[in-house]
This record gives structure tokens, C-alpha cells and sequence, in this order.
């Protein structure tokens, strides 16, 4: 059956492409020759899109012209062109495409992320600024922080000293999980909710990275209904729904408990009853807005703690480096704080070179241009969906010196930064569409991973070298490492 609906529908859609009428598209980019009907899909690989473009932006240049179905596209591959794109275009790109699941899930597009740039969009994200977000609103939530990172502490020496394997992959989800939760939706899960809600993430994940008909053929999305597509979605959907919709109920009920005060979702629904607010929030939007943050608060920053320390052990010489520094200022005290982390430059520089080699999102959620821009000298018509590869920008050879080593010190004296003014360093974007919670989540992986440098020594399990250590990575919006990061620690005693 699927075999004779595919058929059918390259049939139709070539009889429409042959006869339809073509405006004048301008001097396009170059980019790979693709296929009738298909364009340049037989070359996009879902699960590792970051890759296959890396290698076609080798050959055709930073600045790529391609077709995904009947969807015109272009991907910037260098820091050069990221900056003319998203800098001297900014506005131009401000769009987002519709793509299948991504709108599902995000409540039609109803949230920050997926939303179209209109007036609502503005709104919302300037509450995200200035009340979700804000310095002051990072800064309360620093006992939540600390109090997650010392059981996450005390859990690893338990088995520390019973000479027991750590899986830092999991326990850097748990850290980033119970932190969000609580932060976001003032609670605390046992074991059995928490491993729920990581079942939940991965589904979420894994149909972001699914195959929709729709996001390639717009006009043939019906033919998701009979692969099974929409219905895998939609039992992802449900649970999702229920469990925000219970998150909601929670937090309306006068004898709430008093951890809900002042957490995010508290913001938002103030927010909502407030008549005096600059902007009228519904319900899909505070759900929307729960699941930007339950998608891009855990899983990112779970990921980036765990590469972080997947890069150190493979780098021994920066490890003894980075907990030197971490231990010659913490002293005896037992424990870092956020007072130490600004006076920890070496700690800070080892993140930044984790997010160049390991960005959360190796291939932008896509801009799609709302007007027609030039762009190095090409131009580019509206409705052309934007693809930025933060991968390739971290391993551009114009901006980076030996792109490829992990090296924490190209860091060190520099003013180079991660918030969207340094083109060569993307990790969560720039412009209108920048990540607007990077310093809620930076700020929990900062102090963790301060933690783990200060609190033990790490070795590999026996018979294991660095060079066995797996790379590889699960596909999705935030790829964390596919096999677990498991080490042996040793307790750090100081020595006063």
C-alpha cells in the first residue's frame, strides 16, 4: 500500500512540477544538482544531517543552494557567512518554516521556538527576557541548583567508595531533569517519574528527527496518515498533553504546595491573569513555552555535561588542568559554589570548546526568510527555508586553528563568547531567534561540572583506553552521546 501511495504521489507531483510556473528566483548559491521531484533529499541524511551537509559544503562552498522536496532551501556552513546571514539579514530570516512535528509538539507552534515572527512572538519572547529568564530570575533559583548538584555529588561518592562504575550520562540527566523540574514546574520526581519523564524525552526526540511527507511535500502531508507517522506522533502528543495539562492543574489548586510559588510555570499563569499584560496568553502558549524548556533545558544540558567530561577523559593533560584550577581555589571547603565559578577561566574555556565541537543542536532548528535578502551576493526569495550548521561553523578552518583538536586554550585571553555576537561560536543561535534561556542552562552545567573536577579523580573502567571511548551520537534535535559515559571515581580528599 505505501509502496503505490508513494508512486502515486511522485507521479503527481512531477505532472505539477512540469507545468508549473517559475517566477524569477535570481542568482541562487551553488549547491549539488539534485533530483526530479526529490531534489537534494536522496543527499540529506535525517539522523545526521549535520554531517552529510559538512561533507557537500566542502565541495560547494559555505553558502549552499539545495532542494528538499518542493522546499527551496540554502545552508550556511562558515562564520563568515553567518554573520552576513544572521547579522546584516537578521530580520530578513526571522521566519520559521512548518515542519510536522515540531508544530505538533509545540502546540501549533504556539511556543517561542516554533513560532511564526508576527506580534505574539515578540511579546512572548520579550517575556521570556525579562521575567522567565532574567539574570534575577537565574539568580533565585541558585539553592535549587546547588541542592540538585550535592545529592547528584553524594550519590556518585556512595558508590565511589564501593568501587562502583558512575554513569555520567545519567546522572547528568537526572541533575539537568530534577532541576528543570523544579525550577520550571516546582517539583520533585522520584525515580519511577523521572524515568517517565526520560521516556518521554527520547519519544520527543526521536520524532523530531522522524521522516514527515509533509515537511518535504506541504501539499501531500495526507500521506503520513497511512505510513503510521501521524499516529506515533499523536500518541506522543497525548502523553505530552497530559502531562502539562496535569503540570497546569497542579499549580491552579489553591493548596498547591509552597515549591510552586515563583517558578516558571507560576510566572506564566500570572501572567495569563494579569488584564494590565502587554500580551494575552492562552493555554496552548504556556504549554508551548513548557515544552521549549522541558526540550531544551534537559536534554542540552545533560548532553553538554556529558561531552564535556567524554572530551576531558580524553584529554588528560586538560583534566589534571581544569581540576587543578578548581581545587587550588576551592580549598577545603569541600564543595564549589557559584561565588567560585567566575574565577575559574579554565573551566569556563573547556565549555566553550565542548559547545564548538558539540553543540547542543548541530543543525539549527531552520529560519525560513520572510522577504526576499542577499546574501553574499546571492539572492535569496522568501519562503526559503534557512539551515545553519553550527557543526561545520565550530570546525571552520577560516576562523578556528586546528579546528578539529579540543583545545581549551584557543579560549583563554579572548573575548569570544557563546550568546550570539561571536559568528565562529553558535551553539544557541543569534539575533531574533537566539535561545533566550542560555544562562539558566549554562548555569547548571557550569557548577556541576565544577563539581565533578573538585570532588574526584576519574579513571576509565578496567582494561579501557581513551581511544576506545565511543563518539557516536543519537539522532535529534540535541544528540547525547548513544552509548553512556561510565567511569570509575575516586574520592578527592584535600590536602590542607
Amino acid at each position: 500500500m505505501f509502496l503505490i501511495l508513494l508512486a502515486l504521489l511522485l507521479t503527481i507531483i512531477f505532472f505539477f512540477s512540469k507545468n508549473a510556473k517559475h517566477g524569477n528566483s535570481g542568482q541562487l548559491p551553488p549547491g549539488p544538482k539534485g533530483l526530479p521531484i526529490i531534489g537534494n533529499l536522496h543527499q540529506f541524511d535525517p539522523a545526521r544531517p549535520h554531517l552529510c551537509l559538512l561533507d557537500l559544503a566542502k565541495k560547494y562552498g559555505p553558502l549552499m543552494s539545495m532542494k528538499f522536496g518542493s522546499r527551496p532551501a540554502i545552508v550556511v556552513s562558515s562564520a563568515r557567512v553567518a554573520k552576513l546571514a544572521l547579522k546584516d539579514n537578521d530580520k530578513a530570516l526571522s521566519g520559521r518554516p512548518q515542519l510536522a512535528s515540531l508544530s505538533k509538539i509545540t502546540y501549533n507552534c504556539s511556543d517561542i521556538t516554533a513560532s511564526s515572527y508576527n506580534a505574539t512572538w515578540r511579546e512572548m519572547r520579550k517575556v521570556a527576557l525579562l521575567h522567565l529568564f532574567s539574570p534575577k530570575q537565574v539568580v533565585s533559583f541558585r539553592p535549587v541548583r546547588q541542592d540538585e548538584v550535592s545529592c547528584m555529588i553524594q550519590d556518585m561518592i556512595n558508590k565511589a567508595r564501593s568501587n562502583q562504575l558512575i554513569n555520567l550520562s545519567r546522572a547528568a540527566f537526572l541533575l539537568t531533569n530534577g532541576f528543570i523540574c523544579r525550577a520550571a514546574f516546582g517539583k520533585k520526581y522520584d525515580d519511577e517519574g523521572r524515568r517517565s519523564f526520560n521516556e518521554l524525552s527520547k519519544e520527543i526526540q526521536a520524532s523530531l528527527a522522524a521522516f514527515f511527507v509533509a515537511d518535504y511535500f506541504p501539499s501531500f502531508g495526507w500521506i503520513d496518515k497511512f505510513t503510521g507517522t501521524n499516529a506515533k506522533l499523536d500518541k506522543i502528543f497525548s502523553r505530552l498533553d497530559t502531562f502539562c495539562q496535569q503540570l497546569i492543574d497542579d499549580h491552579l489548586d489553591p493548596n498547591r504546595p509552597q515549591s510552586m510559588n515563583d517558578d516558571i510555570l507560576d510566572l506564566l499563569i500570572k501572567l495569563k491573569q494579569d488584564e494590565a499584560a502587554t500580551v494575552h496568553l492562552e493555554w496552548d502558549n504556556i504549554k508551548g513555552v513548557l515544552v521549549d524548556i522541558f526540550i531544551a533545558g534537559t536534554d542540552t544540558s545533560a548532553a553538554l555535561i556529558a561531552w564535556a567530561m567524554t572530551a576531558l577523559m580524553k584529554s588528560p593533560q586538560a583534566m589534571k588542568r581544569a581540576q587543578d584550577e578548581v581545587r587550588n581555589l576551592v580549598g577545603n571547603k569541600g564543595a564549589v559554589d557559584e561565588d567560585d565559578i567566575p574565577n575559574l577561566p579554565y573551566l569556563k574555556a573547556i565549555i566553550k570548546e565542548t559547545l564548538r565541537l558539540f553543540p547542543p543542536a548541530p543543525l539549527s532548528v531552520p529560519r525560513e526568510t520572510v522577504e526576499r535578502c542577499n546574501i553574499d551576493g546571492y539572492e535569496i526569495p522568501p519562503k526559503t527555508a534557512v539551515y545553519v550548521n553550527l557543526h561545520a561553523i565550530g570546525l571552520d578552518p577560516d576562523y578556528w586553528e586546528n579546528p578539529t583538536e579540543f583545545n581549551p586554550d584557543r579560549f583563554l585571553n579572548t573575548t569570544i563568547d557563546y550568546r550570539g555576537q561571536d559568528f565562529g561560536l553558535l551553539p544557541f543561535g543569534s539575533g531574533r531567534r537566539g535561545c533566550p534561556g542560555i544562562t539558566l542552562g549554562t548555569a547548571i552545567v557550569e557548577l556541576a561540572l565544577a563539581n565533578l573536577l573538585y570532588s574526584f579523580d576519574w579513571e576509565l573502567p578496567h582494561g579501557m583506553e581513551k581511544q576506545d571511548i565511543d563518539m557516536e551520537a543519537w539522532p535529534g534535535l540535541s544528540p547525547a552521546k548513544k552509548i553512556d559515559l561510565c567511569l570509575l571515581g575516586k574520592c578527592y580528599v584535600h590536602n590542607t
